[in-house]
């Protein structure tokens, strides 16, 4: 659903690209979608029902170590990362304060300029470890896109459209297995000034809500720690393009998490964890028929689904889908990932995700690796998809962290 959206937005962003690569996108798209829907020998409009959404890169995951696991981290362990996955961990973290950057180039396949930045941070508060603050900055570029007068092919300027985001957060420990967090998000999407000067950059705010629970339990002859996790992110108002003349919802997601780590030794240990996930946004209105009635009716669907207030559109995704109780099905995204450590120093990660082929088509394996030193952890993680001709196929992630408790131990 990510590269649907990019491609709807990119779409709307701009009418003529020096670049050829998002003609290739486009053309993917298309073939591709229609392959899947010959598949059924069906109608496309009766099966292909991806979720539109604004600001598409606010689904991205920004980490390594999360995107080496199938792009998974409502119940992994605490790191640095916690705010896009689940702020609540951050209270269980082994660390007082730690900060991270990471990059991943996307679509690399296809241009060489789009890419995902994200610096994140965390600080735990008081002498009893039971609060933390939290804080993080995405920023998503389309890189360098040319514009035209439609149908004129004659260059009248050079955009760079790009989405960001910068949020903070508050956790704290409820009870000593369990805690919450809210985190408020400003959001900003720049999608390009067109040659008419009509559209402008949208704004939006949003929260999340968030909690963690981890407990020990005896397995065998070992005791390992079990892992719960919810995370419903992007409650928020709507961002327009056109001040506000029309309203799009924000990526609201709902996801929910557990896991298990298990020790093999004194220093071997290994995770598996499972994720599952949903879009708390309501399905587009769709048209059913060619009369004047169908007509109508669709024409009132639309107004009633711009109109919409996000907190109602939450509510009415769980059951609003074209496709009925099996649409509302294929909307769940999933993903596993097992995480091998040794010595808490070095990490072997693997992971699958899926999204179904009506909402988007993203299936693919992810590995991972990282090692950790008392002042830094590097992580790198690598996607492959099962899915021919899938333009994310062979993307990358890179994340470097710190430790700041590590650093003032190295002045001590």
């Amino acid at each position: 659903m990510i590269v649907y959206n990019l491609a709807y937005n990119l779409n709307k962003m701009i009418t003529y690209r020096k670049l050829k690569a998002f003609a290739l996108l486009a053309t993917f798209l298309f073939c591709f979608g229609n392959r899947i829907w010959a598949q059924d020998g069906e109608n496309p409009k009766a099966n292909w029902a991806p979720i539109n959404t604004a600001v598409p890169s606010l689904s991205i995951a920004p980490d390594a170590r999360g995107g080496g696991m199938g792009d998974i981290g409502v119940a992994t362990l605490p790191d640095v990362n916690s705010q896009y996955w689940n702020p609540a961990k951050y209270v269980f973290n082994y660390s007082n304060a730690g900060v991270s950057l990471s990059y991943t180039p996307w679509l690399r396949r296809l241009v060489n300029d789009v890419a995902l930045l994200n610096l994140s941070g965390y600080l735990k508060l008081g002498t009893d470890e039971r609060q933390a603050i939290a804080a993080s900055l995405r920023y998503f570029t389309f890189g360098e896109v040319t514009i035209s007068e439609e149908g004129s092919g004659v260059e009248q300027m050079i955009t760079n459209p790009y989405e960001m985001a910068f949020d903070v957060s508050y956790s704290r420990k409820l009870s000593e297995s369990y805690s919450m967090a809210v985190a408020l998000r400003y959001i900003r999407s720049d999608q390009g000034a067109d040659v008419t000067d009509e559209r402008v950059p949208g704004n939006a705010f949003a929260a999340d809500v968030a909690g963690y629970l981890e407990k020990y339990v005896i397995l065998g002859n070992a005791e390992a720690l079990w892992s719960f996790g919810f995370n419903i992110s992007n409650i928020g108002t709507k961002i327009s393009y056109d001040s506000g003349a029309t309203n799009q919802f924000l990526p609201t997601k709902l996801a929910i998490g557990t896991g298990l780590l298990y020790p093999l030794d004194d220093y071997n240990e290994i995770g598996v964890y499972v994720d599952i996930s949903k879009y708390l946004v309501p399905s587009e209105p769709q048209m059913t028929g060619t009369t004047d009635e169908d007509i109508q009716a669709y024409n009132d669907a639309v107004d009633e689904y711009n109109t919409m207030s996000p907190i109602t559109g939450m509510f009415k995704s769980f059951g609003d889908s074209p496709l009925g109780f099996k649409g509302e099905m294929q909307e769940i995204m999933a993903s596993i990932g097992l995480e091998y450590s040794y010595n808490q120093q070095f990490f072997v990660r693997g992971g699958y995700y899926y999204e179904n082929q009506n909402m988007g088509n993203r299936q693919y394996f992810s590995f991972g690796a990282g090692f950790r030193m008392s002042v830094f952890q590097l992580d790198a993680a690598y996607l492959l998809s099962t899915v021919q001709s899938n333009p994310l196929d062979q993307t990358l992630r890179f994340s470097l962290s710190f430790d700041m408790d590590g650093i003032k131990n190295l002045f001590r």
